[in-house]
């Protein structure tokens, strides 16, 4: 479980494609001794499973993780490449602060930027989602982009606009983007439960 808010901008050293896998190597600021094999950790809001750690030379941690094919397939992780950055997330512990909104880290699909333009200190972002999720998302409500909670502004019938402050602008992946680029989103966790209730019960009436 996690709460949207980025802890570390990663960036990946190597990956390797191999037996249906993608073998990701990402160097963070984290501590290599607070890593453990077996730990989860959300990339771009993607929660993946360490399978290998190790101590930089000069500070931090190169951490090893797999994308299997579903992943590979929903979310932006096939894509990446040696030279990008990622956004980065440790597991929520018992008593950590719960900065964000309850985030999965199970990737619902892929929107498509549509435009990035400066909107007085902050950053406004235009998303497209994938239809299978629109009916999730409502204004003032909770969506993870890229792994990083945000409130979404607005919704229309091309898509919705989030509000960037220029703190989460500085430190996270989003600054990085352009138009025509695919995003990993997740729905808020309380809206899917909600229309899955309410799809049931519309089935049983």
């Amino acid at each position: 479980m996690f709460t949207g808010i980025v802890t570390a901008l990663g960036e990946v050293k190597a990956v390797e494609r191999k037996d249906g896998l993608v073998r990701l190597y990402v160097d963070s600021a984290y501590d290599p001794s607070s890593i453990e094999v077996g730990a989860s950790i959300a990339h771009d809001g993607c929660c993946l499973t360490v399978v290998r750690v190790r101590a930089l030379r000069n500070g931090g941690a190169c951490h090893e993780v797999e994308v299997a094919a579903e992943s590979l397939a929903l979310t932006t992780m096939g894509e990446l490449k040696a030279g990008d950055r990622v956004n980065l997330e440790r597991s929520l512990k018992l008593g950590d602060e719960l900065g964000g909104h309850m985030v999965q880290g199970h990737v619902d699909g892929l929107g498509e930027v549509l435009s990035l333009k400066q909107d007085g200190e902050g950053y406004r972002i235009r998303i497209r989602p994938p239809g299978s999720i629109a009916h999730l998302i409502a204004g003032k409500g909770s969506l993870a982009i890229a792994g990083v909670s945000l409130t979404v502004n607005e919704v229309d019938a091309e898509g919705f606009g989030v509000l960037i402050i220029p703190h989460t602008w500085a430190v996270t992946t989003l600054s990085r983007l352009k138009a025509g680029d695919k995003v990993n989103l997740e729905a808020d966790m309380m809206a899917r439960y909600a229309a899955r209730l309410i799809e049931a019960r519309r089935n049983q009436s």
